[in-house]
C-alpha cells in the first residue's frame, strides 16, 4: 500500500493504527484477520531497543491466540517466578507462579524487546496489515462527518496521507492523542524515574530459578535484574525523582554507583560489565482522562503508565489490544452497538490498572515490604497476590476478596507501627509534591 505521490492522492483504510509496539501490532493483526483494511505506522525501524523485557504468565494465552507463542519461546528465557530482596531482612523470598490461584500458568519468559516487538510487527504484516516503518505521524484531524485524516512523514522526507474510518492510538509513551487533545495528566499519586542498561557477566540465580526476575529494594526506590538470552542481563533502577535529579556524573557512572547501593545486587555484579549505552528517563507516571472518543481509541502506554515493578506493561497493552479490536470491529459495523462496548472496555482497563496501582503506590512502604518478605496464605492471600503478579486481572478469577483481606492486613500493620507509617507517608508526599512543583527530569 505504498503511496507514490501522497500529496496528490490520499489512501483510504478502515483503521489507522499509530505505533508498532505490542499494543499496536496486536490490534492490527486481530482487525486484519477480521477482514479490515488496516494501516500500521511505526516511527522507528524494527528491531529497535525497548525496555520492559519481563513477560507475565497471562501474556502466554494472548501470544497463543496471535499464533506467535512458539516464536517467543525460541527467543525467551524461562521465568518461573520473581525474587524479592530487602535490605531490612536477612533472607530472600521467591514467589512462584505455579502457586497462584490458577495453577495452569506456571511460567513466562524474559525476552529482548527488540526481538519480541519485531515478531509481533512482522505477524501483523503477515496477516495483511499495511505495515510501515520509519513513518512518523505528524498530524491527525477529525473533520465533522468525514473520515479521520492522518498525515505522516517517511524517512526520506516524503509526506503520506490517509483517510481512515477509525484511529487507534498505540503510540506508547509518546501519548500522541492524549497530548494533542489535552487529555494527558501527571499521576498525582506516583512519580518515578529510571536509569538502566544491559550487562554481561552478571551472576544469575542457580538452577531452575536462573531466569527469574529479581527485585531489590533500596533507599531511593527499587532495582531490577532480568536475565536474557546469550548471557545478557537487563539491570536498572526505578527511583524517586529527587534522587535522579541529584546526578552530577555521566549516566554510566551514576548507574554503576546506584547499583552499589544494594549490597545484595552488587554481589552479583562483581564480574559484570556494561554491554551498551546507559539510558535515563524522567518522571513517567501519567494517564489520559479518557481512552475512547469520536472515531478513536487509546490503548496501552498511550493511555497510562505507572511503574514497571510488576512487569505488567506488555500484558496490559496486549490484553487491552484484544478488547480494543472487539470495540473497533463492532464500531465499523454499527457505531451505536460499539458505544456500550467502549464504555466496558474503558472500565475494564481502568479496573485492572487501579488494582495494580494500589500495590505499586505502596511498594516503597516498609509495611508492604514486611508483608512481601513474610508471605502467608491466610484466606488465600498469597495465591491472590501471586495471581496479580501473574497478570490474572481480567478473566474473572475470584482473587479480589482475598486481595481485600491483604489490604486490611496492610492497614492494620500500618496502624501498629504509627511512627514508621507517618514517616513513610510524609516522605512520599514530599517527593511527589516536589515533582508536581516542577522538579527537573534527569539530565
Amino acid at each position: 500500500m505504498k503511496v507514490a505521490h501522497p500529496a496528490a492522492a490520499v489512501a483510504s483504510c478502515d483503521v489507522f493504527v499509530l505505533g508498532g509496539g505490542p499494543a499496536g501490532a496486536t490490534v492490527s493483526t486481530l482487525l486484519a484477520r477480521r477482514g479490515r483494511s488496516v494501516v500500521l505506522a511505526e516511527k522507528q525501524r524494527h528491531p529497535r531497543f525497548h525496555i520492559g523485557e519481563s513477560l507475565l504468565p497471562l501474556n502466554l494465552p494472548l501470544l497463543e491466540r496471535l499464533g506467535v507463542r512458539e516464536d517467543i519461546e525460541r527467543i525467551g528465557v524461562l521465568k518461573y517466578g520473581a525474587e524479592f530482596n530487602s535490605p531490612q531482612h536477612d533472607h530472600t523470598v521467591t514467589f512462584y507462579f505455579s502457586e497462584a490461584w490458577d495453577k495452569a500458568h506456571p511460567h513466562s519468559y524474559e525476552v529482548r524487546r527488540a526481538e519480541f516487538d519485531e515478531i509481533l510487527f512482522r505477524k501483523a504484516a503477515e496477516a495483511g496489515v499495511h505495515a510501515f516503518e520509519e513513518c512518523t505521524v505528524t498530524a491527525v484531524e477529525f473533520p465533522q462527518g468525514e473520515d479521520v485524516l492522518v498525515t505522516a512523514r517517511e524517512a526520506n522526507g516524503e509526506e503520506c496521507r490517509w483517510r481512515a474510518r477509525f484511529l487507534v492510538d498505540a503510540s506508547g509513551r509518546d501519548t500522541f492523542l492524549a497530548s494533542r487533545l489535552g487529555l494527558k495528566r501527571r499521576n498525582s499519586k506516583h512519580n518515578s524515574a529510571a536509569i538502566y542498561g544491559h550487562f554481561v557477566g552478571a551472576k544469575r540465580l542457580p538452577g531452575r530459578d536462573e531466569g527469574n526476575i529479581s527485585i531489590f529494594w533500596f533507599d531511593h526506590g527499587w532495582l531490577w535484574f532480568i536475565p536474557l538470552r546469550d548471557g545478557l542481563t537487563s539491570i536498572g533502577a526505578v527511583c524517586w525523582p529527587y534522587y535522579m535529579n541529584s546526578r552530577r556524573t555521566d549516566p554510566e557512572t551514576f548507574l554503576l554507583d546506584t547499583l552499589k547501593l544494594s549490597p545484595a545486587l552488587a554481589g552479583r555484579l562483581t564480574e559484570a560489565k556494561l554491554a551498551g549505552p546507559v539510558t535515563a528517563t524522567g518522571n513517567y507516571s501519567y494517564y489520559s482522562e479518557r481512552m475512547t472518543g469520536d472515531r478513536y481509541l487509546i490503548v496501552g502506554d498511550a493511555y497510562a503508565f505507572v511503574d514497571p515493578v510488576f512487569s505488567s506493561g506488555v500484558m496490559l497493552a496486549m490484553n487491552g489490544a484484544f478488547m480494543a479490536a472487539e470495540v473497533v470491529d463492532t464500531w465499523l459495523r454499527d457505531p451505536r452497538l460499539a458505544a456500550p462496548m467502549a464504555r466496558r472496555f474503558e472500565a475494564t482497563v481502568r479496573h485492572g490498572l487501579r488494582n495494580l496501582s494500589w500495590f505499586i503506590y505502596r511498594m516503597t512502604n516498609p509495611s508492604i515490604r514486611d508483608l512481601f518478605m513474610a508471605p502467608r496464605n491466610l484466606f488465600r492471600m498469597q495465591e491472590a497476590l501471586l495471581s496479580l503478579l501473574a497478570g490474572d486481572l481480567f478473566r474473572g478469577t475470584p482473587i479480589y476478596p482475598s486481595l481485600a483481606v491483604f489490604k486490611l492486613v496492610y492497614y492494620l500493620a500500618c496502624v501498629c507501627s504509627p511512627l514508621r507509617t507517618v514517616k513513610a507517608w510524609k516522605r512520599r508526599r514530599r517527593v511527589i509534591r516536589d515533582v508536581q512543583l516542577g522538579a527537573a527530569a534527569p539530565r
